[in-house]
C-alpha cells in the first residue's frame, strides 16, 4: 500500500539534470527523517543500507533511449512511467502488472506486441521466502534516485500497489476490486472508466489511507506538477489474474485473460492521457 509541488523552474531544472544523466535537485529528493507508521525503514536509502540487494530485495527498471540529432525538429518527450515500488513478494502481482502495462511480457521481458507503445518502468521487489512485508517503504518516502528521476521526468506516473478487500472498502462478498487514486483528476477518471469498462470493480479512493493524494507520493512527483495515478488492487483481484499466484516465476508464467484485460485497460487510459497532453503542447517546454 501507499501511503509541495515544486516551482516550475525547479521542475524544469530537475528535468534538464535528469536528461543529462544527473541526479534530481535536492529539493525534490529530500529523504524523510523517520519511518512511516508500520514501516521498518524510513526510506529506500535506509533500506538499501540495512538489507542485502540480491538476497532481500532487487531493483529492476528500464529507461528507453531517446535520441535527437535532427537540427530542425524535436520529438515529443516520453510521457509515462509505470512503477511497482512494493513488487515481488511485498505486494504480490504488482511487478507482473507493472511489466504488462509497460508493454512487456512478465516471463520473458519481450514486447507484448511488436510496434505497440512501451513505457519506462521501475520496480523494487522483495526476494525473501517470508517476511517480505518488512521491506515496505511507504510511497511518500520512496527516494530511490532512479525512481525519483523517472517520475520527475514524466508527465504521467502510474504506481501499482496491493491492498486487502477491507482496506479498499470493498462490499461484502465482492472482494475483487481496485481503488483508483492519485492527484491527477483526469488520469484518475480515465483509469476508472477503462477499468470498469473492462469489467473490474472500481472504487473511488476511500479510505483516505490508500487514495494516493499526498503530494509527496512518488506517483505525484511528476514533471508537470499535476500529479499522477495510483492503483490499489485487492489480494483477491490480484490472485484472479494468474493461474498460479504462489511464486514470482509461477505468476510471470501464468498470466491469464483477465490479466491482459486489466493491463490493456490501463494502457488504454495512458494512450488517451498522452494524446490529450500532446495536443496541448504548452504543457511542455521544448
Amino acid at each position: 500500500m501507499s501511503q509541495s509541488h515544486a516551482s516550475r523552474r525547479t521542475i524544469l531544472a530537475s528535468f534538464v539534470a535528469v536528461a543529462a544523466g544527473g541526479p534530481l535537485l535536492t529539493g525534490l529528493a529530500a529523504t524523510p527523517a523517520a519511518a512511516a507508521g508500520g514501516d521498518l525503514y524510513a526510506s529506500n536509502s535506509d533500506l538499501y543500507t540495512k538489507a542485502i540487494e540480491g538476497q532481500d530485495f532487487a531493483r529492476r527498471f528500464k529507461r528507453h533511449e531517446a535520441v535527437d540529432n535532427d537540427k530542425t525538429t524535436t520529438p515529443p518527450p516520453r510521457l509515462t512511467s509505470v512503477l511497482a515500488i512494493h513488487g515481488g513478494g511485498i505486494e504480490m502481482g504488482t511487478s507482473e502488472l507493472c511489466l504488462g502495462i509497460a508493454g512487456y511480457r512478465p516471463d520473458s521481458l519481450a514486447p507484448v506486441t511488436a510496434g505497440a507503445p512501451v513505457y519506462d518502468y521501475w520496480m523494487l521487489e522483495g526476494l525473501r521466502s517470508s517476511n517480505n512485508g518488512e521491506l515496505h517503504v511507504t510511497a511518500s518516502h520512496c527516494d530511490d534516485p532512479v525512481a525519483r528521476s523517472m517520475a520527475a521526468g514524466s508527465a504521467n506516473v502510474l504506481s501499482l500497489h496491493g491492498c486487502t478487500a477491507a482496506q479498499a472498502g470493498a462490499p461484502t462478498g465482492q472482494p475483487k476490486a481496485v481503488v483508483v487514486g492519485g492527484l491527477n483528476t483526469r488520469f484518475r477518471r480515465l483509469l476508472s472508466t477503462k477499468l470498469s469498462g473492462a469489467g473490474f470493480q472500481v472504487l473511488g479512493g476511500d479510505p483516505d489511507a490508500i487514495n494516493g493524494d499526498l503530494p509527496e507520493n512518488i506517483c505525484n512527483r511528476t514533471l508537470t506538477g499535476e500529479g499522477g495515478g495510483q492503483l490499489e488492487i485487492t489480494t483477491e483481484l490480484r490472485q484472479s489474474l494468474f493461474g498460479n499466484f504462489s511464486g514470482a516465476s509461477n505468476r510471470a508464467a501464468t498470466t491469464n485473460a483477465d490479466f491482459w484485460k486489466f493491463t490493456n485497460a490501463c494502457r488504454d487510459a495512458i494512450a488517451v492521457m498522452e494524446a490529450e497532453q500532446l495536443a496541448r503542447k504548452s504543457l511542455f517546454v521544448y
